[in-house]
């Protein structure tokens, strides 16, 4: 593993570091309404859907809290005594902690608990996680190992529908209705974002047009010749579709897509901004992760774009601090845990998902929302004591307007130090000429210092020079282990 994730947390460095990363000039979060309140429309289609119809929203949406707890408290009941009667991996660790599930009287006790790991996962690979026979489970997805041994994901065929519903919620909330045409190019591969994208389309009663990450000019051309409304992709991703867009000689904001939907990789607000702009749409949140259940744990309601909001009837969120695992009250930064409260063939007890973010209180919805997550506890890079993360630097790239939002981290050695490199690109549009690229890297250079708190090389290329994203951008290249 690189040693920039063999970081040792200090709860106080940790604790001012992430409150300095989230509340910073540079990082900190949007208040409501300001994403769209800072930048003028490109494309008159943008926010038609500035409310949600109440006929149309679930029951539980508007729960009332205690309604909402009440439920929660029963379904987290079922849970803890379905991993601990079906799953050894569970039993043994319950046990560990002289702790059962009969001993949950409040959601507050749930802090009991022992956490479950990504690695948890790998232990029991590839069918000690489940709950139910094999025979039961309708769906595997397996991941590619490629950050070492594999991990899956199950589903009974309830859990799909249960899946697939929550999905669908999540794209009325971002402003998806029933005939929307929605253009998904999540991977259909591996691991889970594509597939569960699809089946919360059709069950919303979309059409959808599958077309998975790649072929980049081929995703243009479905997008003019099919006229999809919503597209479904990674903020990167949707970055470069733009870019294609426009080698084309075609403006990205006239095409008709009107929402995009944008996941599975960490991205800012001012990200944000620079979609919505460029492409004339709105840009909302989806969250989630395939150990837990998939795309569609939480999703930005168009109304507020204010932070995607947890599907609190079916996950149960903590924050925890990353190194005590201290549960912290809402509105504290720290790493996000989630329980599955109604997964059947793999349910999940206090997954440390590894997200920094923040829990906040219910604004269009009944349930909390979560800020968004702009970094994860194995993203943040340490060079020369001072901790870094890359959302830190991409705020400041988007800060310039002669550089585009493509860009790379490289790690290096200077003597027995850690160095950093930032290689990034200018942008296509001609506003380049308002400054050489010496100036702009050396203005980027500057602000680097100024807000982070780093030296840092910066190398300013040609548009295109930085290799472009076809579905999870990779931001972080090591190259000291190539030197070692």
């Amino acid at each position: 593993m690189p040693r920039f994730r063999l970081f040792a947390w200090r709860r106080a460095r940790w604790s001012g570091t992430c409150r300095r990363h989230i509340e910073s000039p540079v990082c900190r979060r949007m208040e409501p309404g300001m994403a769209t309140a800072q930048r003028a429309p490109r494309n008159q289609q943008v926010s038609t859907v500035t409310t949600q119809d109440p006929d149309l929203l679930e029951p539980i949406e508007t729960a009332t809290a205690d309604e909402l707890r009440d439920l929660q408290l029963k379904r987290l009941k079922w849970s803890l005594a379905h991993a601990y009667d079906n799953v050894a991996a569970y039993r043994r660790k319950f046990d560990s902690a002289g702790i059962r599930p009969a001993d949950l009287k409040t959601l507050d006790d749930l802090a009991h608990f022992p956490f479950t790991t990504k690695q948890d996962l790998r232990e029991h690979y590839p069918f000690g996680m489940f709950a139910v026979p094999r025979k039961q489970v309708a769906r595997i997805h397996a991941s590619s190992g490629t950050t070492g041994k594999p991990t899956v994901a199950g589903y009974t065929r309830e859990d799909i529908d249960t899946w697939a519903r929550l999905v669908a919620r999540s794209i009325r909330a971002a402003g998806g209705r029933a005939g929307d045409l929605v253009h998904i190019a999540y991977g259909y591969g591996l691991f889970t974002g594509g597939l569960g994208a699809h089946y919360g389309a059709e069950k919303l009663g979309c059409t959808v047009i599958p077309m998975s990450g790649g072929q980049t000019e081929k995703q243009v051309q479905l997008i003019g010749d099919f006229g999809p409304d919503i597209i479904m992709v990674t903020p990167s991703y949707l970055l470069n579709i733009a870019d294609e867009f426009e080698r084309q000689g075609i403006d990205p904001a006239d095409s008709s897509l009107r929402i995009a939907i944008c996941g599975a990789e960490p991205w800012t607000d001012a990200m944000r901004t620079e979609i919505e702009t460029r492409l004339g749409l709105d840009a909302v949140d989806i969250y989630g992760l395939s150990e837990v259940m998939g795309p569609g744990v939480a999703n930005e309601c168009i109304e507020t774009k204010d932070g995607p909001v947890i599907w609190e009837d079916h996950f149960y969120p903590e924050i925890i601090d990353p190194q005590s695992g201290q549960t912290l009250t809402d509105g504290a930064e720290g790493e996000l845990v989630l329980t599955s409260l109604t997964k059947q063939a793999m349910p999940v007890i206090r997954y440390r998902t590894r997200d920094l973010t923040r829990l906040l209180p219910p604004s269009a919805r009944s349930m909390r929302r979560m800020a968004r997550i702009a970094g994860r506890s194995d993203d943040m890079l340490i060079i020369r004591g001072v901790n870094v993360f890359p959302s830190q630097i991409e705020e400041l790239i988007l800060r310039q307007d002669e550089l585009s939002p493509h860009y790379v981290i490289e790690l290096e050695r200077d003597g027995q130090l850690d160095a950093i490199s930032v290689r990034c690109e200018l942008r296509r549009d001609g506003s380049s000429a308002a400054r050489s690229r010496d100036a702009s890297a050396l203005m980027l250079q500057q602000q680097i210092k100024a807000y982070i708190g780093i030296s840092a090389r910066v190398e300013v290329g040609q548009p295109g020079c930085i290799e472009r994203s076809v579905g999870k951008a990779k931001r972080i290249v090591d190259k000291r282990t190539l030197l070692a």
